[in-house]
């Protein structure tokens, strides 16, 4: 009997364990379902806002127009926008939400920071007869939040308090920060010149090559790093709105420390930069503008290298997946090998004379081998680099056999160098890396 009634027992307790998870569980909405929907302060989409007036807690007032795409201020004076600046403003304009609302009919505003508002932020879009606005007071006691409120009512509520940082904007925030405006993508030539030295760059079809001081190869990832810089560069602070031709001197600009010029076919654009200002920013300006501008100085670092940062830090262009035929010369022995197309129809390397094939992993390790030597410096055409008697001399065709490059090693003591045809001077190579190359080619049977 005693059992039975146990038994009974913890039937009734799985009976309501099972009606506790059909009930509370099972019909519990889905997370986000049946949750309280936050109130908007506004309705209206982003892209039908035309017109932002902005005042920040600075009291300094700023009007922005749409113009198409784009954003412009109007006032306090007329400049193009920064359009990330707009849009975050115009996008958390459309989606503010009501956190709380703290009074529905506040007779102390000042409380709250909102008898005379710290920020105020109004818009209108097209046909709108009045602009809606939002006024932001203090922040609540948390920190989390912002007392608001609407012209015109007398209800306190709170909004998120990132929302500062989006709203508390001057006019010197809200304009476009860029230096110097040109199109990257029409870019064809590149002059930087200091007081030491004056580099050019000329592009050709895709590729970059040096023509100041020396004709070279270029790295191409170097130049459009500089030219990059150029183009992303940005104005912390307006030294001179208009600064007169004879007040150039006390930024340095009369006698520039570095100038940089873009060309895109017969236009030109350039970046004069002048001596560094008290907080460590550097002056500089567009030549083809009255303005004088600050700018951090770790920005131009591109634009400072020497020319020999601007050359190639790879001894070869190809990769070993690239390479089609690789052929080297030592004294009078040359042995060539080429990619081919099996029966099986599967690529493979075959060493040309004697013919034979060759191990896919011996190819792979030569080819990364000399494909990996790098560049340690270079050295003028009065060097003496050991190629009149080359150690090898190398040439490999790649890219479908649409290139061929071809290098002259040679020995000068302990050092190696590497020359190309057409080229100034050489380029020092890491001794123990060549001859790991050749290593690599007496390895192969």
């Amino acid at each position: 009997m005693r059992g039975f009634r146990s038994t009974f027992i913890l039937l009734l307790v799985l009976l309501g364990l099972v009606g506790y998870i059909y009930f509370y569980e099972m019909k519990r909405p889905a997370p986000g379902e049946g949750a309280e929907q936050k109130q908007k302060a506004f309705t209206v989409e982003t892209d039908k806002i035309e017109e932002v007036d902005v005042k920040a807690a600075s009291g300094e007032r700023t009007l922005l127009r749409k113009a198409g795409d784009a954003w412009r201020i109007a006032e306090p004076i007329a400049v193009k926008a920064d359009d990330g600046e707009v849009t975050g403003i115009v996008t958390n304009l459309a989606s503010l939400e009501i956190q709380r609302v703290v009074e529905e009919n506040a007779t102390d505003l000042a409380q709250f920071g909102l008898a005379a508002p710290r920020i105020e932020v109004g818009f209108r879009t097209a046909g709108q007869a009045g602009p809606s606005r939002l006024l932001l007071g203090d922040t609540n006691a948390t920190g989390g939040e912002i007392y608001a409120k609407l012209p015109g009512s007398a209800r306190v509520f709170l909004v998120s308090s990132f929302l500062e940082s989006t709203f508390n904007k001057g006019t010197f925030d809200l304009r476009d920060k860029t230096v110097l405006a040109f199109d990257r993508g029409a870019v064809d030539a590149l002059e930087i010149v200091t007081k030491d030295v004056r580099l050019a760059f000329a592009k050709t079809g895709e590729a970059w090559a040096m023509t100041s001081p020396v004709a070279a190869r270029a790295d191409q990832g170097q130049v459009q790093g500089a030219i990059g810089s150029l183009q992303t560069l940005a104005m912390k602070s307006i030294a001179a709105a208009e600064a007169a031709e004879k007040d150039l001197a006390k930024y340095g600009l009369d006698k520039p420390e570095l100038t940089a010029t873009v060309g895109a076919g017969s236009t030109r654009a350039t970046l004069a930069v002048g001596k560094t200002d008290e907080s460590g920013n550097v002056f500089a300006r567009d030549v083809a503008s009255p303005m004088v501008v600050t700018i951090d100085p770790s920005l131009i670092n591109a634009l400072r290298n020497t020319p020999d940062s601007f050359r190639p830090k790879d001894v070869f262009e190809f990769r070993s997946f690239t390479a089609s035929r690789l052929e080297v010369t030592r004294g009078a022995s040359t042995v060539a090998f080429e990619r081919v197309t099996g029966t099986d129809g599967t690529a493979k390397w075959r060493r040309l004379s004697p013919a034979k094939d060759v191990e896919a992993a011996g190819m792979d390790a030569l080819l990364s081998a000399f494909s990996g030597l790098s560049v340690d410096g270079y050295v003028d055409a009065g060097t003496k680099t050991g190629a009149d008697a080359p150690a090898a001399v190398v040439t490999a065709r790649f890219d479908d056999g649409k290139k061929e490059e071809r290098v002259v090693f040679g020995r000068a003591g302990s050092d190696v160098f590497a020359v190309r045809a057409g080229e100034p001077g050489a380029a020092r190579v890491d001794a123990a890396k060549f001859d790991d190359a050749m290593k690599a080619l007496d390895a192969i049977k």
